[in-house]
């Protein structure tokens, strides 16, 4: 191709933390950067997430003296992934995730702080930590951004102006009956609300602050950012990927990148066809939190200059519920909390409701069959629950609208057989096993399932339920009933990348000048999720990776910390 409409040192698809994150440390570097988004947003999931990011022996781990080292989360992946990805892919991460965090804390907007006590999902494992390995982007005035802030991703949940809360905030805020931390946290974010609206500051938290923090650094840098252009072509020369086609105001735009490609345009959460083709059913894109923009565009492309695959069948699975006229809502802390269940279609438990998100997905899909449905799964609560704790944007003693009644998203029933026959399921089934649940649930041992004997189960638990903080009986009616489907924060295959992020083909080798990260690559993470943030970490690192490879790892140095 001759007629270029214009030439970069590094183009990069996508705007979310992986490509951001690329973008700012290429520019650093001194190349002449672009970022094209394919939506009015900027941001991508990212922006839609908690913010979190899985990076073991990270530089606030050290600062607090926990011990944690190389070999020992080595050790903790080896026993979580496995072999089911590159070990040199898994060491290009554990070598550089704490690089990269301290690179952006010292040289961009962004900074982070410890999610104290958020354990790794299998803390119990060789080299897993109780105290877990997760930072998430600190809280961010968004009124810095100026006219930008309007372009932010917003969240699928409408949370009201000046309303802010940290991912380990929301853990203590699910205690908000329980505990004096959760009252102290309650009073806390209300009366930094409070003056949130007096100031006219706009508060940011979650993957939102991430995301702002991150294109304001893009800001300072003077790297465009260029919304509503999608990505059309990956163009192809000698073997090697020379630039790309977008399309921009209706017209297609030719921009070369002497040095390299970035993909980070994340997975295929919204293309249903992709979806029902690689992956098990039933299966719906409309479960998924993942950005409505991502519809694998650029995976497909990838796929159609030889770019090889892997993990399509698998996504960032987690217990769903679909809400009438609201986004989907993926429920986290509300399987932990002790006093309710999740059942089949006949009215049994089937796994450990507090496992990780991943995990109960997984045993869904594993465990269904035409005959008996575990895919939707049913939660079951009764009025005890319904009082104490959070579940999706209800609070507790919050009355249930009715219209979540007249649109069958709640069912209500004065006994656990009149709740069971408006689900469809077996009456006496059902009993029988919130009979043996409770029956575990007084004695604080879950000999089916083990629910509560993991740190990461009692994360979210209530800490004055004893024996156990993860179990209670399900007796006070009216008993409640949500239907749960099989949702996901995004897709988790798409292109293989080597340990420099460069995207291989099918024989293995390197097309060279075309990278990847995030969700539009195959995870680093294999079938497993090893912490909380082990889809932005990895995003982040590997965009890292790429623009430190591009610069031939002349990239700028870490300065002092914050």
């Amino acid at each position: 191709m001759t007629n270029w409409d214009h030439t970069k040192d590094v183009v990069v698809v996508g705007s979310g933390g992986g490509g951001m994150t690329a973008a700012l440390v290429a520019a650093q570097a001194g190349l002449e950067v672009l970022v094209v988004e394919k939506s009015e947003y900027y941001g991508g999931s990212t922006a839609l997430s908690g913010g979190g990011l899985w990076i073991p022996n990270n530089y606030l781990l050290q600062r607090d003296g926990l011990n944690d080292s190389l070999e020992k989360a080595r050790t903790y992946l080896q026993h979580t992934i496995g072999k089911r990805t590159p070990q040199s892919l898994q060491d290009a991460y554990l070598e550089n995730a704490p690089e990269m965090v301290k690179y952006m804390a010292s040289n961009s907007r962004v900074r982070f702080h410890r999610s104290k006590g958020y354990a790794d999902y299998y803390p119990e494992r060789p080299g897993g930590m109780a105290d877990g390995r997760a930072i998430e982007g600190s809280p961010f005035d968004g009124s810095k951004l100026g006219r930008d802030l309007d372009k932010l991703r917003p969240m699928g949940i409408k949370i009201p102006a000046g309303l802010a809360f940290t991912a380990s905030e929301y853990n203590k805020l699910g205690m908000i009956t329980s505990t004096w931390a959760g009252k102290w946290v309650a009073l806390k974010v209300g009366a930094r609300t409070l003056l949130n609206m007096l100031t006219g500051v706009k508060l940011l938290a979650l993957g939102q602050a991430l995301a702002a923090r991150l294109r304001l650094s893009l800001k300072d840098e003077n790297v465009p950012l260029w919304l509503n252009s999608p990505l059309k072509e990956i163009v192809i020369e000698s073997g090697a990927c020379v630039g790309i086609v977008i399309e921009k105001e209706g017209r297609p735009v030719r921009i070369r990148a002497t040095k390299g490609v970035v993909l980070a345009a994340g997975g295929f959460d919204h293309n249903q066809a992709m979806r029902e083709k690689y992956q098990k059913a039933p299966v719906n894109h409309e479960w998924s939190s993942g950005n409505p923009a991502n519809t694998g565009d650029a995976i497909q492309l990838g796929m159609k200059i030889g770019a090889k695959t892997d993990l399509l069948e698998d996504a960032w699975w987690g217990p769903s519920s679909v809400p009438p006229n609201a986004p989907v809502m993926f429920h986290v802390g509300e399987r932990s909390y002790p006093g309710a269940i999740m059942v089949n279609a006949a009215g049994k438990r089937f796994t450990n409701e507090a496992a990780s998100y991943v995990e109960v997905v997984h045993a869904m899909y594993e465990k269904h069959t035409a005959e008996n449905p575990h895919v939707p799964a049913t939660f079951i609560m009764d009025s005890r629950y319904r009082s104490k704790y959070i579940f999706g944007t209800l609070f507790p003693m919050q009355p249930i609208p009715e219209s979540y009644f007249t649109s069958g998203y709640f069912k209500r029933g004065d006994t656990l057989e009149e709740l069971a026959k408006q689900c469809g399921m077996d009456p006496k089934s059902l009993a029988e096993t919130v009979k043996r649940f409770n029956d575990f649930a007084r004695s604080g041992v879950d000999e089916d399932f083990q629910r509560g004997d993991s740190a990461y189960d009692r994360y979210y638990g209530d800490p004055t339920v004893k024996p156990n903080p993860c179990l209670a009986p399900i007796e006070k009616p009216p008993f409640y009933a949500v239907q749960m489907v099989a949702g996901d924060l995004g897709t988790k295959g798409g292109l293989v990348m080597d340990e420099h992020a460069r995207v291989l083909r099918e024989d293995d080798s390197v097309i060279a000048g075309l990278y990847v990260t995030g969700n539009n690559s195959a995870a680093v993470m294999g079938n497993t999720y090893p912490g909380a943030g082990s889809t932005i970490g990895p995003a982040m690192t590997f965009g890292y990776i790429a623009a430190k490879h591009i610069a031939g790892g002349k990239i700028r140095p870490v300065g002092k910390l914050p």
